[in-house]
């Protein structure tokens, strides 16, 4: 008898917290070790339904729902990698809302290589937590303030705010020469493709999604500048994209960058991207209070601030 044979199908009832969840990702969660493959297959093949309905992926679940799974065969399942606790700074929490600066070099979740990121660890730290997920996102790279939801009302809520403009995302950034303007708007749509060695990459493209950065100049020394960006939209590698297509590429991107630069600060000891998120300012997805956080520059922006501006960009 085989392992599917003595599998049984699953019957789950959405509850409160995985409300307006997409079904593919609400699935994820609950299928660890399951290859994402074989996930979307059995969405697409019917034999997972909702509400004894076919639905697409990205459905987004009810409370009261019923969803179906079917027999999963054991021998898909791939070895659930335990995330390590990484040491999260917690900038801001409360019932629904946490928000945490994150340090360059770590992922905000898994996958592209990357076993787990933040918020793996954080599910692994907080077991009795019922939610936890991103609102958005960050590089790899890029530190800075990330938030994330507890309920699934702030995260719904969240989501609206940011397609609609209503979250304030202030970035600084250290750049390859000297705008010429104080300030001036980047408004270039970008478009997504994979490169010849299988990475995601973007390109500023006729016909692509519309992006928007408002730019303005800090502090500028021997070809080098400190610059604020306000994201209006939040686009994949948008401010890198901008700033390399407007011919001030951020200093240590691996991707857009100017790579000879980037080689040159390497041996000066220069060895991340200097882009940082500096700063978010919204409404509470709940009571509406407003809410302004900031995360001060690292030490590695910091030390090269003071070293070749002589202070600290405000």
């Amino acid at each position: 008898m085989n392992d599917l044979s003595k599998a049984q199908v699953t019957w789950l009832e959405v509850a409160e917290e995985s409300e307006a969840q997409r079904l593919d990702n609400f699935l994820l969660r609950r299928l660890k070790g399951v290859p994402k493959s074989h996930v979307y297959r059995v969405v697409r093949s019917g034999e997972v339904r909702v509400n004894s309905a076919r639905v697409k992926p990205d459905y987004r679940l009810k409370i009261g729902d019923r969803v179906r799974l079917p027999p999963l065969r054991t021998e898909l399942a791939r070895k659930v990698v335990i995330p390590r606790l990484l040491d999260l700074k917690v900038v801001y929490e409360d019932a629904v809302l946490l928000v945490i600066d994150k340090d360059s070099g770590i992922a905000v979740h898994g996958g592209s290589g990357v076993s787990y990121g933040v918020i793996e660890s954080l599910r692994s730290a907080r077991p009795e937590s019922k939610m936890l997920e991103l609102a958005h996102r960050l590089d790899r790279d890029t530190s800075g303030l990330l938030l994330i939801a507890k309920k699934r009302s702030a995260l719904v809520e969240l989501h609206r705010m940011l397609r609609e403009g209503e979250i304030e995302k202030i970035y600084l950034a250290i750049v390859k020469g000297v705008p010429a303007k104080k300030e001036f708007d980047i408004h270039e749509a970008l478009h997504k493709y994979v490169n010849a060695k299988g990475e995601r990459r973007v390109s500023v493209m006729v016909g692509g999604k519309e992006a928007l950065t408002r730019v303005k100049r800090l502090k500028s020394a021997a070809e080098l500048a400190v610059l604020q960006l306000r994201l209006m939209t939040g686009r994949t590698h948008q401010i890198r994209v901008h700033l390399a297509h407007a011919g001030h590429p951020v200093l240590g991107d691996d991707k857009y960058g100017d790579f000879e630069l980037n080689r040159a600060l390497a041996r000066q000891g220069v060895k991340r991207l200097f882009l940082h998120a500096h700063r978010l300012a919204f409404k509470h997805p709940i009571d509406g209070q407003r809410m302004v956080l900031e995360s001060p520059l690292p030490d590695a922006m910091l030390r090269f601030c003071q070293a070749n501006f002589g202070t600290v960009p405000r």
